[in-house]
């Protein structure tokens, strides 16, 4: 039986990484008074401005309880009480160095505002020691949209990005302030846009969002097996059988497709399905 854990979502170890423009320091020597207090000021407003920011994004977030069904090479399937069951990536567990995983484990997982995968670790394990950076995105996503150049406090970091995330920090435009979530392994867990004017930019610079990836394929085909154990199989249009796995957050979606729909599955580059599109029945 799971639960829901009834926990502020800040119960986890949040490390406020703050980081302030450098130019500043040239000002250490001067004797005036007046400078120095707004160079302290600064750095008030920079630590408020941040703190807003983690508030934000946390809020949103909470913990649920859940129980291990299954273990397979690449993936973790856990039911935490929903109508379909979790598959959380194996990979992020073994990158954390979690003990083994396997049948009956009780794991914590995070889920944002969307109900999308933010983290998750045992229950009886530390919990996560995440960051939260201020920036903004500065080019363009790469073929894959597995890592992101972003600039904070004058300087330019590039990070990982998980694959729940990655969707998320393409819809950020270039330039327009954001907040980003970083786990224990330095990878991008979570975005936010850091305050409504964030929002208002981003809404009118469409154009500077990373473009869908260039790696992404059409499969055209129809249902011959439903979504079952996170995979989907279809024929396509010319004879063959071919079975997909799903993106977590775009199972329940697919979940509704039946064996006889037609079907136009979008896939990226691990070959997994990250939109569904269902053809009008023909005439």
């Amino acid at each position: 039986m799971t639960q829901k854990v009834t926990s502020n979502p800040t119960r986890h170890v949040i490390r406020l990484a703050m980081v302030f423009v450098a130019s500043w320091m040239s000002l250490a020597h001067t004797p005036s008074l007046a400078l120095a207090d707004t160079v302290d000021r600064s750095q008030k407003g920079e630590a408020a401005q941040l703190r807003d920011d983690a508030e934000r994004m946390l809020q949103g977030n909470r913990s649920v309880l859940g129980k291990v069904q299954s273990v397979t090479s690449d993936q973790i399937k856990v039911d935490i009480g929903e109508v379909q069951p979790r598959f959380l990536p194996l990979k992020q567990a073994q990158q954390k160095g979690f003990a083994p995983i396997k049948e009956g484990d009780d794991l914590i997982v995070v889920l944002n505002a969307q109900n999308l995968l933010v983290d998750f670790h045992p229950l009886d394990g530390e919990s996560s020691a995440h960051t939260i950076i201020r920036g903004e995105i500065t080019q363009n996503l790469p073929v894959g949209q597995e890592t992101v150049l972003i600039r904070s406090g004058g300087k330019d970091q590039s990070f990982a990005i998980r694959s729940q995330a990655r969707s998320k920090v393409a819809a950020i435009p270039i330039g327009v302030a954001a907040v980003f979530l970083i786990d224990e392994t330095n990878q991008i867990a979570d975005v936010g846009f850091s305050n409504l004017q964030a929002v208002k930019d981003a809404e009118r610079q469409p154009e500077r969002k990373s473009p869908i990836k260039a790696a992404h394929k059409q499969v055209d085909g129809t249902v011959t097996a439903p979504l079952e154990a996170n995979r989907i199989t279809i024929r396509t249009v010319n004879g063959s059988e071919k079975p997909f796995e799903v993106r977590e957050m775009l199972q329940p979606k697919i979940a509704r497709l039946r064996k006889g729909d037609a079907v136009i599955l979008l896939v990226d580059t691990e070959n997994k399905v990250i939109d569904v599109a269902v053809p009008p029945p023909a005439r």
